[in-house]
């Protein structure tokens, strides 16, 4: 069963400042095409060509330029999320559009190296788990989530901007090892529709927001088989005018 694709891109991009007072975010260029249009695009040369765009800010814009994906060789769904209360409750605006299916969910910023959505979708069909959680090696982890993994690369723990005392406390337990790597979560996920039963659980954080990294954490105290990936080649959180400025730059040039 070919997997299908969700895309969040209800945002309003506001550390993008002026830049998406008339442009969402996903629309903005780089090497010429949307952000956007490049994971569309990467998706649909790993065999995912159904694809969710969950749309929210100027999200007319974005329907407008992609219309219903022929153009790219995909078929796009467009829904609408009214409340944006945080990434983990946004899945579910897509839960009729995944029905019994699999899929793959992004963020309508993170930018990688297209050959990834094929390693994950074909290591996904290989072992069958319950989801699969991209990471990477030598970011920041105090700025989005530190994920930990058993030997067999299986999710064990996943803490949300850890603080310095976190770290030390994984560390203690074993979970962290000196010297290996802090392994990042890199914000492109598959699921099986079981996540929904989990997503639906979820109370707000402390930052008073759903957060899809709970829902993952409960997943796997649950039981639940999460197997990690690791990107390769570029990532990028497509967050400020400073990543979009040197990626411009480092696209252009290559």
């Amino acid at each position: 069963m070919p997997l299908k694709g969700v895309i969040l891109a209800a945002g309003k991009g506001t550390r993008m400042k002026e830049l998406t007072r008339e442009v969402p975010k996903p629309l903005l260029e780089i090497a010429g095409r949307p952000v956007l249009e490049h994971i569309l695009t990467g998706l649909r040369d790993a065999g995912v060509t159904e694809v969710c765009i969950i749309v929210g800010y100027r999200g007319d814009a974005i329907r407008e330029h992609f219309g219903d994906g022929s153009r790219l060789g995909m078929r796009l769904a467009y829904v609408e999320q009214v409340v944006q209360d945080g990434t983990g409750k946004a899945p579910e605006v897509a839960k009729e559009f995944v029905g019994g299916d699999s899929f793959v969910l992004s963020y309508g910023d993170i930018l990688v190296t297209p050959e990834n959505y094929r390693r994950m979708t074909g290591l996904f069909a290989q072992e069958k788990p319950d989801a699969l959680q991209t990471v990477k090696r030598g970011e920041d982890v105090t700025k989005g989530a530190v994920v930990c993994f058993d030997r067999d690369f299986f999710m064990t723990d996943l803490i949300e901007k850890p603080t310095p005392a976190q770290l030390e406390t994984l560390i203690q337990a074993g979970k962290l090892q000196p010297g290996a790597p802090a392994w990042y979560n890199a914000g492109i996920y598959i699921f099986t529709p079981r996540v929904f039963e989990f997503t639906a659980r979820l109370q707000k954080s402390v930052r008073g927001e759903y957060e899809l990294t709970d829902a993952l954490t409960a997943m796997c105290r649950a039981g639940l088989r999460i197997r990690g990936c690791e990107l390769m080649g570029r990532w990028a959180d497509v967050r400020d005018p400073e990543v979009l400025t040197e990626l411009r730059q480092t696209l252009a040039a290559s």
